[in-house]
């Protein structure tokens, strides 16, 4: 037995979009508003997540919310040649607000808006939802360079992406812009197959985790993106029935799964022990479980 055409195209539908979009853009007033401690700063505020990557589905809630800080920054050199390292470490001066003073002031800008709504997490700060407000992770980063090249700061090449520390001090660097116009690159094309069978997947993660066919937490949505990314585009076409069937005996059959790379290209997807990577173990369980749902449907 197979999943019917109609179950998968109920599960292809968008989650809240009006009610994340108020969340967001109430939250993001807050953040660049007059009268916070890093007024005059050089920040951006922008998503990141499901919803801001058009893939969210409506068993997902969170809005995911970035503010970075962009007068300073960490970096990667480990690309750079010996020479190219001195010049850079010539070329810049040690900041005098850091990620502490920034996350310290932006928590406090939030709680004097949210009160005890607001809660600093290990990686994230948590507002709770309220009335029409949905829950939001607020993720208080400053920008991350990774190094292509460097002459002088005026000549120098990098892939921008933020960076921030968990709370057991740990630097966890990611690429959220690109991995999100990554997706939409992908999306086009596969004819817009792409985000649908997105959430068709993170759907038949949901039905799976309530039949206990796998455990809550072994498939995040960013790694199901991921995945699905790394799919030919040719497999994701026709109906949500060929486009399931393709990608799993993708995986099952054809994939070089230590080459399959994250949505923002510069990690590889299938690694364990990394905070930016998915454990195969992981991924090889919410496949199998999906061969599972489909054929015993």
């Amino acid at each position: 037995m197979k999943i019917p055409e109609s179950q998968l195209d109920t599960w292809s539908h968008q989650g809240s979009v009006t009610q994340s979009s108020n969340t967001y853009n109430t939250i993001k007033s807050v953040l660049e508003g007059s009268t916070t401690p890093y007024t005059g700063k050089n920040f951006e505020v922008f998503l990141q997540g499901s919803y801001g990557n058009d893939t969210n589905i409506y068993a997902e809630s969170d809005v995911d919310i970035v503010i970075r800080l962009n007068d300073c920054f960490q970096s990667d050199l480990s690309k750079l040649a010996e020479a190219e390292k001195a010049a850079y470490k010539s070329a810049f001066l040690d900041a005098t607000y850091t990620h502490v003073e920034f996350k310290r002031d932006v928590l406090s800008a939030l709680t004097k808006q949210y009160g005890t709504a607001v809660k600093a997490g290990d990686k994230a700060i948590a507002i709770d939802g309220s009335g029409s407000r949905r829950k939001a992770d607020v993720i208080v980063a400053i920008q991350f360079r990774r190094y292509i090249k460097f002459r002088s700061s005026n000549d120098s090449e990098y892939v921008e992406g933020i960076c921030f520390w968990n709370g057991k001090g740990e630097q966890i660097a990611n690429y959220p812009k690109r991995h999100s116009a990554n997706l939409t690159t992908k999306h086009q094309n596969t004819s817009k197959w792409f985000k649908p069978m997105a959430r068709v997947f993170k759907n038949m993660r949901s039905r799976m985790v309530d039949d206990g066919l796998i455990k809550s937490g072994i498939a995040p949505s960013y790694y199901i993106e991921g995945l699905l990314y790394n799919v030919p585009n040719g497999k994701l076409t026709s109906s949500y029935q060929d486009c399931v069937v393709n990608t799993l005996n993708w995986y099952r059959q054809e994939a070089s799964k230590t080459d399959l790379v994250c949505a923002n290209e510069q990690y590889y997807l299938l690694r364990d022990g990394h905070h930016t990577c998915w454990n195969q173990s992981n991924c090889d369980a919410f496949v199998e479980a999906a061969v599972k749902l489909w054929n015993e449907w």
